[in-house]
């Protein structure tokens, strides 16, 4: 992309009219226009729900598959990326490998500024490279402004590859056309700080990761209600989580819910399945993994037999 083309045309490049005055604003008025123009974040996630759905349903299909999900971006929106993915270890007890986030300029660029790297669209082509990302992978490209050169290159690279690729931006579509294969626009209108896409474009990037990880993991089967049974069990407060679902969920106090746990190997889902269908763990995990882990497949299953 030319560096020296304008860019003042862009939604969230553009002035904001509610906040002409910002600098002449009381501590309480600044409030009340974050809070007015924050507003927009959840207008803006509706008017999206359809390719939202789109991403959820082509990205299960693929990790379903032995695929991984890839976000990669620059700035504020790879951060946001590598957010997503560290966070799905620990709540829904995936391989690390499964959800990974791709940051221009790499960890170093998580603590301190590195902007200057997403004006190269080979530094992305070549990190799709270094991951052999492949056809059942998912490459979704955040960029708010829709321009980033990284996460260009980044998605030229992924459909060579014929990996699965999905557009977040937070720019209507006439502004930029993009090949994908799901095209997420979060049109939130320009930001009270002109230009500074960490705002409103951040806090709704950041809602639609949360929507599109979380509707995956749904899909996957982690998710019995809306418990995550699939928990990963690494401290006392996850430990505590574990225990109030197996004791919320079953008619059990809460010291046989820790028997039943530990008897489990401290995995949730497994616990449930040994308790309300009275198996052991060989058996509760046979059964598990006869139905790739979706906990209420199996009691399906055994229902009916």
């Amino acid at each position: 992309m030319n560096n020296e083309v304008t860019r003042g045309h862009l939604l969230t490049e553009q002035i904001n009219p509610a906040s002409m005055n910002l600098d002449q604003l009381s501590c309480l008025q600044i409030v009340d226009v974050f809070n007015q123009e924050d507003q927009k974040t959840v207008d803006a996630i509706a008017l999206a729900r359809q390719s939202l759905a789109q991403a959820i349903d082509i990205t299960a299909q693929c990790l379903s598959q032995g695929g991984r999900l890839f976000y990669i971006g620059a700035g504020t929106s790879g951060r946001l990326g590598v957010l997503d993915a560290a966070e799905c270890p620990p709540t829904f007890c995936t391989d690390p490998t499964l959800v990974q986030g791709i940051l221009a300029g790499g960890e170093g660029a998580m603590f301190k500024s590195s902007e200057a790297l997403e004006d190269l669209p080979e530094d992305g082509a070549r990190a799709i490279a270094h991951y052999e990302i492949n056809e059942i992978d998912v490459v979704v490209g955040i960029t708010a402004g829709g321009t980033t050169p990284y996460v260009h290159g980044a998605l030229e690279e992924a459909r060579k590859r014929k990996a699965k690729t999905i557009f977040i931006s937070c720019i209507p579509q006439e502004q930029l056309k993009i090949e994908v294969d799901v095209d997420i626009r979060l049109l939130t209108g320009p930001e009270v700080l002109a230009g500074s896409t960490r705002l409103k474009a951040g806090t709704v990037t950041k809602m639609a990761l949360n929507i599109i990880s979380t509707g995956v993991m749904v899909k996957l089967g982690k998710v019995y209600g809306n418990r995550m049974i699939d928990v990963s069990v690494t401290n006392s407060k996850l430990l505590d989580r574990a225990l109030r679902i197996i004791t919320d969920l079953t008619d059990l106090e809460r010291e046989k819910a820790q028997e039943l746990l530990t008897a489990s190997g401290s995995k949730v889902k497994l616990a449930l399945l040994m308790h309300w269908k009275n198996l052991n763990k060989n058996q509760a995990q046979t059964l598990l993994d006869k139905h790739q882990g979706n906990l209420r497949q199996a009691l399906d299953n055994t229902f009916s037999t």
